[in-house]
């Protein structure tokens, strides 16, 4: 095995990180501000590539898709939060599993019933369909590089944004301390609002973004929501640099597990989710950290 193949999976490690990590930062914020477990979060994903895949066939083009899709998803951030989760934020976290699981079935329904139960493909941007070459006999598709090119600007645009604006302060105000934020005169029920549909808008841009290179198939939110359950667990509950970090090391260890311990490639991210909170039990950032 040469140098060329594993830098081949290590990039495909790092992109299936950086995806994670925009599904699983939305998770993070939602509960670490909110303090509401989101079961639905992984049908918000599955929502963009489905709508990736109507928003491609109608236009033509998955770049004008991107751009259609995401003003359609904040909105339905906020009518998801207004009319469901709204209820939930004095109540305890059993009855919040209870109605987001609901909603996973919910839109499990609006799936078949729109799209059908037959997988689905998107097809790569005709511009991003070739791959750059790195031996006489390996190379790597253009668009795996777009996608991770495309998750580091966003991931660059939540730093500043959390890091350096007045919003970003009342985000991370509120996740120290929601009865402070309330106390000053913040309008604590329109950032709820908007953190929520910031929520739902990252995950539904990962499924737009990873509908070309994965099938589309009904359900598939449920298996990427365990993993990205797994990402915040990892980086501390409510830290976007614990999610970065934590998608990263989970996206390598899948890939490299799948590669090079097969048998055991089904329970490396458990494991090392295992061994980070024998070290640290509130996760690499957390709170108590």
């Amino acid at each position: 095995m040469d140098g060329l193949f594993f830098l081949i999976q290590t990039l495909n490690g790092i992109q299936y990180g950086l995806l994670l990590f925009l599904i699983a930062s939305g998770l993070s914020i939602v509960f670490g501000i909110m303090g509401v477990i989101n079961l639905a979060h992984g049908s918000f994903y599955m929502v963009g590539a489905y709508l990736a895949y109507s928003l491609t066939q109608w236009t033509g083009s998955l770049p004008l898709a991107l751009i259609l899709g995401i003003p359609m998803t904040i909105a339905l951030g906020f009518v998801i939060e207004r009319l469901f989760i709204i209820h939930l934020y004095h109540r305890d976290h059993l009855q919040q599993v209870l109605l987001t699981f609901g909603l996973i079935l919910i839109f499990n329904e609006l799936q078949q019933v729109i799209w059908g139960g037959d997988p689905l493909a998107v097809p790569v941007p005709e511009l991003l369909r070739g791959s750059v070459p790195l031996s006489d006999t390996l190379s790597y598709p253009v668009y795996r590089l777009f996608l991770s090119a495309v998750c580091l600007v966003l991931a660059g645009v939540m730093y500043f944004v959390i890091g350096h604006t007045r919003l970003g302060m009342r985000i991370r105000a509120g996740a120290a301390n929601r009865q402070m934020v309330e106390a000053l005169g913040i309008n604590v029920r329109l950032l709820y609002s908007v953190v929520f549909a910031i929520g739902v808008a990252l995950a539904s841009v990962a499924g737009m973004l990873a509908a070309p290179v994965e099938t589309v198939y009904p359900g598939m939110g449920e298996q990427v929501l365990i993993v990205c359950f797994v990402v915040v667990v990892i980086g501390g509950i409510g830290s976007i640099r614990g999610a970065f970090i934590g998608a990263i090391a989970i996206g390598l260890a899948d890939v490299y597990g799948q590669v090079f311990l097969p048998d055991i490639a089904s329970v490396a991210i458990y494991g090392l989710m295992a061994a980070i909170l024998l070290w640290r039990p509130a996760g690499l950032f957390g709170r108590d950290a």
